[in-house]
C-alpha cells in the first residue's frame, strides 16, 4: 500500500490476520470459532511490538506469562494483573464479579510473582472456586 507502520510493517501485510481473527465474530448461523494466537513481545524488535499492538484489539481474552514466575518454579506461570478477558459481566453473577474486582485491587500493587503466589495460597486454603470467592467477602 506504501503506507508503513512505525516498525516497518506495510499496513496492508496485515489485513488477512486481521480479517482471520475477525472471523471468530462472523459465522453464518450464529455459529463460534476459538481462535488460539500467541505473541512474543519484549524482544527488542519494534516491529513485533507494532504487530502485538495492531491484533491487540481483536481478542476477546489475553493471558500474559512471566518468565520470572518460572525462573522461580512458580506454576502457573500467568502475570494475573496483565491477564484478563473482556466482557467478564457476562460470565458470572455480580456478586462474583464484584469479588473478582476486590481481588484485582489487591493484586494489582504487587508484583507478578508476589501476586501469584499470594493467589495460590489462598487458593489451596479452598475446596473449590465458588469456597474461594466466598472467602473474599468473608461468604454469602
Amino acid at each position: 500500500s506504501g503506507k508503513v507502520l512505525s516498525g516497518g510493517v506495510d499496513s496492508n501485510a496485515l489485513q488477512r490476520p486481521k480479517r482471520f481473527f475477525g472471523a471468530a465474530r462472523n459465522i453464518e448461523e450464529g455459529g463460534s470459532i476459538t481462535i488460539i494466537a500467541t505473541a512474543l513481545v519484549d524482544t527488542g524488535s519494534r516491529m513485533d511490538d507494532v504487530i502485538f499492538e495492531e491484533f491487540k484489539g481483536t481478542g476477546n481474552m489475553e493471558l500474559h506469562l512471566e518468565r520470572k514466575l518460572v525462573d522461580k518454579r512458580v506454576f502457573p506461570a500467568i502475570d494475573i494483573n496483565k491477564s484478563g478477558t473482556r466482557k467478564e459481566e457476562l460470565l458470572m453473577d455480580a456478586a462474583d464479579l464484584s469479588r473478582i474486582w476486590v481481588l484485582r485491587k489487591v493484586l494489582n500493587p504487587l508484583s507478578p510473582v508476589e501476586s501469584m503466589e499470594l493467589l495460590l495460597e489462598k487458593l489451596s486454603k479452598t475446596k473449590s472456586n465458588a469456597d474461594f470467592l466466598n472467602s473474599l467477602s468473608g461468604g454469602k
